[in-house]
């Protein structure tokens, strides 16, 4: 068939006036009998990326003609949900428990978008109904099994651990396997819900026991359905792979191994991507970012590179690492180990002293890294001087102190220009041996976290800079603008806290960082840090460029962790295309423009579920600690309001629970939305984000995932 997918795409727009049947389509076209299977098969691609439907008589047309939308259903556990739209600029649609259809979470779903009449049409929000499932995102079910009479033998069911599937599956004897009444399983739907019928499933797996060391893990592991394992045939290939760099490999490369070279991570880490060297140049620094060269030994069309796409990204759970690279190379070949020969990608900086890039230079090279060091060894150098650390380190003295002054440099550069920098506590989970969790604490953030979160946001910006100059398809790190209703919102809000800020539209982000600034050390601070970080967009991988708002960027990558993060594999491959003269190529580049869009949402929606996988293992294990401390009393701060209640943190644990607003009865509250507050009718009273409170817990629920607080009486 002569079209592509974009031409039928742009042909139906300009040439269909209603929905058409496929032979009018073929008609209007002017295809063949023979091109008939090829049209059909591009129209259902048409349908799933949600550029045309389907209607119920098999005729085809535009959406919009017909106030239908395809987008992917996110279901609320009280049973409603919103369509997120497929097209871009297109607001959430609200769908209620009644007109979802049978839509489960995830699925995606033609929605039919309900015109709005009398106050509704200056709210900006909208509300319609699902009319099709296009797409099952759901396969499985990981829960509790349980049988409600267990001598009756009759049919069971699974209790799902996501909230967000809002229906038990049900277990008929044959499809039971053996799970035995409180086994935590996982079930394959064999029957999706259909018209008030529950969805019905077959036991495929028995997890474990709840309560079980490591329980946790492995049910999130099934949930969201993460390859732990590689295949035998992508092993085969890892494991011919040699393992100590040769002398054919060094050819061609320039020799770095006698540069003073370090990597910094953390204590627990084992795959080392970026290692630095530093020297002091006239007017500034010179600085180099070497990156493991992970192109070098996972070639495009592999098994082992199919695999990586595959995961898009290594997944970090507080007792395991599922890696995105097969241990032969994530933590072998590809790391950059001290003492060792490692091929690398490096991104050489001349730095002026203003922060500015005089000069860069990207190649292929060899490195052979002096030290592996940690953060906190780094920290007692250079902020505690301790004397034993900098004396056991003294051969490096110099390169330290000088990535410590380059740092400040960098940072003050990124400041000038409006880069936004969070200061919200992060949590850190400690385990036992048996995988149990024995405290949360407060993860550190130093000036060594800081300098290489300098030198790479450099690289990475230096990276991108150099591919877009050179009009080539690219992946991008991007980082959107907030929409307009919320910043109009967040304007607002501040206002009321007395710091001004430009209209919704001339709003950047320096003006944010400068709120931030504001707010430094004032009691306000906590609450304006995270209602500006819920005012923010999530960044994303695009083909498209349209910057980095948080870092008030104007073009960003990721290039710095090809063993952990598929896209920075991407960015090595394009930028040895351009080494070897193949982005003139023209074949090269229509192939790789063609094959960037689909890899950028992958690459994206993986990330995701990664980020959604790790965050429900951490509270999954929050749950467990706090189940023997029920009834003790806490300090917190509120960390979220709604018309229900109001979330509060505790201060020592990073707990989060809810006070529902019914436990509140020394008044009627309301809720505020633009101040993020519950007031009291009576006595005015107010709650809101940042605030301290005392709360005593109620009661641990594993199942909905939640924790129940109230506020103690007072003394």
């Amino acid at each position: 068939m002569k079209y592509t997918h974009k031409q039928i795409a742009e042909l139906i727009k300009a040439k269909t006036g209603k929905p058409m049947l496929v032979r009018e389509l073929m008609r209007q076209l002017r295809l063949t009998a023979d091109d008939r299977r090829d049209l059909k098969k591009v129209l259902n691609d048409l349908v799933l990326s949600g550029e045309i439907i389907k209607t119920r008589g098999n005729r085809y047309g535009l959406p919009e003609k017909m106030d239908l939308e395809t987008g992917i259903f996110q279901a609320h556990p009280q049973g409603y949900g919103f369509v997120i739209p497929e097209k871009k600029g297109k607001t959430d649609v609200y769908i209620s428990a009644r007109s979802k259809l049978d839509a489960m979470n995830g699925d995606k779903v033609v929605v039919r978008v309900t015109p709005p009449v009398g106050k509704k049409k200056t709210e900006g929000k909208r509300e319609g109904m699902v009319v099709r499932i296009l797409e099952r995102a759901q396969t499985r079910v990981v829960g509790t099994y349980e049988l409600p009479d267990p001598k009756t033998g009759g049919f069971g069911f699974v209790t799902p651990f996501d909230t967000r599937l809002t229906q038990d599956l049900i277990i008929s004897r044959e499809h039971v396997g053996d799970a035995k009444p409180g086994d935590i399983v996982s079930a394959e739907i064999i029957a999706y819900p259909m018209r008030g019928r529950p969805p019905e499933g077959r036991i495929v797996k028995v997890i474990g026991k709840p309560g079980s060391p490591g329980i946790d893990s492995e049910l999130i592991i099934e949930q969201y359905e993460l390859s732990t394992q590689f295949s035998t045939a992508a092993l085969q290939e890892a494991d011919e792979i040699p393992q100590q760099v040769t002398p054919v490999m060094r050819k061609s490369r320039k020799d770095l191994r006698d540069l003073a070279t370090v990597t910094i991570d953390g204590e627990k880490a084992r795959d080392f991507d970026d290692a630095i060297s530093i020297e002091r140049i006239k007017g500034g620094y010179r600085l180099w970012v070497h990156i493991a060269d992970v192109a070098q030994y996972v070639k495009e069309k592999t098994l082992l590179d199919e695999e990586a796409y595959l995961r898009g990204t290594s997944v970090y759970l507080p007792d395991r690492v599922i890696p995105m690279l097969p241990m032969q190379l994530s933590n072998g070949i590809c790391s950059l180990n001290p003492n060792v020969d490692r091929l690398t990608l490096t991104c050489e900086m001349d730095i002026a002293a203003s922060g500015d890039i005089l000069r860069y230079d990207i190649y292929e090279s060899i490195i052979n890294s002096n030290e592996r060091m940690t953060y906190t060894a780094v920290r007692e150098i250079l902020v505690d001087r301790d004397p034993a650390q900098r004396k056991r380190y003294s051969a490096l003295l110099a390169e330290f102190e000088l990535m410590e002054e380059l740092m400040n440099v960098l940072r003050m550069k990124r400041s000038k220009r409006g880069s936004i920098d969070f200061d919200l506590p992060e949590p850190e989970i400690v385990l036992d041996l048996q995988g149990r969790m024995t405290e949360i604490i407060r993860a550190e953030r130093n000036m060594a976290h800081q300098i290489i979160e300098a030198f790479l946001i450099a690289a990475n910006e230096t990276v991108a800079r150099h591919i877009e100059n050179k009009k080539a398809p690219f992946i991008y790190r991007i980082h959107e603008e907030p929409d307009e209703e919320k910043l109009t919102d967040l304007v607002e809000f501040l206002a009321t806290l007395g710091i001004s800020l430009p209209t919704v539209k001339k709003v950047k982000p320096l003006h944010l960082q400068k709120a931030l600034a504001k707010a430094k050390g004032s009691p306000e601070e906590t609450l304006i840090n995270t209602v500006l970080l819920r005012t923010m967009k999530q960044a994303r991988y695009s083909h498209e460029n349209v910057g980095h708002f948080g870092l008030a960027a104007e073009t960003y990558t990721h290039f710095t962790s090809p063993i952990r993060r598929y896209p920075d594999l991407i960015v090595h491959r394009v930028l040895k295309a351009d080494m070897r003269g193949k982005l003139k190529d023209e074949v090269y580049v229509e192939k790789l423009a063609a094959a960037l869009p689909e890899s950028a949402i992958h690459c994206s929606q993986r990330e995701r579920k990664a980020m959604e996988a790790e965050r429900d293992v951490i509270t999954m294990l929050k749950l467990r600690f706090m189940e023997d401390k029920v009834g003790e009393i806490f300090d917190g701060i509120i960390t979220g309001v709604v018309q229900f209640g109001f979330f509060v943190q505790l201060r020592d644990l990073f707990v989060e629970g809810l006070v529902h607003v019914s436990t509140l009865t020394d008044d009627y509250y309301h809720y505020v939305e633009k101040l993020h507050c519950l007031r009291g009718e009576r006595r005015k009273c107010a709650y809101r984000i940042g605030d301290a409170v005392r709360v005593r817990v109620d009661r641990v629920d594993t199942a909905r995932k939640r924790i129940d607080f109230s506020l103690p009486a007072e003394d």
